[in-house]
């Protein structure tokens, strides 16, 4: 089995412990009872939300023995196969990191897949594969999975998760069913962080930075919380007087991070600037993502005049788009530094 294709080591089976979502759940419970689910769903939206846990239990459910209006029965051999992640009639794949590159979907992991597909099932009636990141395929592996779709290969049932929708092809889009998912309110971030041992304010504070995205606020929770905010923070304040010495010195440290670590630094940064944007509008009196740093973020809006501020957005944008390719991450991060510095001086 190529490295990929694997199995969780456990999740939970029931609707009910997807936070949130109550349209999506309900509508693919209906399409399960009547017997109307297609061959191949794409589940879309931010990162985060539950999409990947929700398609989880779409195949508890689709695989399970007895199902009960739509919903696993959490009983049969299947549900219990499914609960301890050792059902032999589903798959996951997810993309691989060769090295220091970049996360990818290889054309021979989706052969492989298909080879899987094609298998009798041994305990349910059919197979589920769930394929988490699809948007992260290179173009051999998006035709191979194209045509997989095209023709599907014995009973089998497709789960996509993306949050990155525009990045596929728009003929894998067509032979999906697809599935759209929003953030998650602030009180259910807040309840969920609370039931892993977070205190309220903390948890209304992590919530606050999570984007509506629970992924995100348990990351947050597990790492100690703030100190990657804090960083793009600090930079932030002494942009203004930036020397070279410092770009080289901060690009020579961060470039030992990992792809993910920096992209959690941009996105803070971002944040901060977006938080920047809101202060300028209205005065202060809308709510910001960082209402603990408010004071910090006014005390600099005169270093910042609106016009910098959308121009270090715009450096923000194209350096998270550089993540996400095969780069040296020292130089790339050298050159962002360098460009945020003529933008103040401009």
């Amino acid at each position: 089995m190529a490295e990929e294709i694997a199995a969780p080591q456990h999740f939970h089976i029931r609707w009910e412990e997807v936070l949130g979502h109550g349209r999506q759940k309900e509508e693919l419970r209906r399409l399960l009872a009547q017997g109307r689910l297609p061959h191949a769903l794409l589940l879309t939206g931010p990162e985060g939300v539950g999409k990947k846990l929700l398609g989880r239990v779409l195949a508890a459910a689709v695989l399970c023995q007895q199902p009960v209006e739509g919903a696993p029965c959490g009983l049969c051999p299947s549900c219990l196969a499914m609960e301890s992640a050792s059902h032999p009639d589903y798959y996951e794949l997810t993309p691989e990191v060769r090295g220091k590159g970049t996360k990818i979907i290889r054309i021979e992991a989706i052969r492989e897949l298909t080879e899987l597909a094609a298998r009798y099932p041994v305990m349910s009636d059919r197979r589920v594969l769930l394929l988490d990141e699809v948007d992260l395929m290179n173009e051999p592996a998006a035709n191979s999975l194209l045509k997989t779709l095209e023709e599907p290969p014995g009973e089998v049932t497709f789960i996509l998760v993306t949050s990155a929708r525009s990045a596929l092809l728009d003929t894998i889009i067509s032979r999906c069913m697809p599935l759209a998912f929003g953030v998650l309110s602030k009180e259910d971030i807040v309840s969920a962080l609370v039931r892993q041992g977070a205190a309220g304010p903390q948890a209304a504070e992590l919530a606050a930075l999570s984007d509506g995205s629970l992924g995100r606020a348990l990351q947050l929770y597990a790492s100690g919380g703030l100190e990657r905010r804090d960083c793009a923070l600090k930079f932030l304040e002494g942009l203004p007087g930036l020397k070279m010495t410092a770009v080289w010195r901060e690009a020579e440290s961060m470039g030992n991070w990992s792809r993910e670590e920096l992209s959690e630094w941009m996105l803070y940064f971002n944040m901060c600037l977006r938080d920047m944007l809101v202060l300028y509008e209205d005065g202060g009196s809308s709510l910001i993502y960082q209402e603990d740093c408010r004071e910090r973020l006014a005390a600099l809006l005169p270093s910042f005049p609106e016009r910098k501020v959308f121009a270090l957005l715009g450096c923000v944008r194209e350096m998270q788009k550089r993540l996400g390719a095969n780069v040296n991450l020292r130089l790339q991060l050298e050159g962002f530094f360098i460009r945020l510095r003529d933008v103040m001086q401009m």
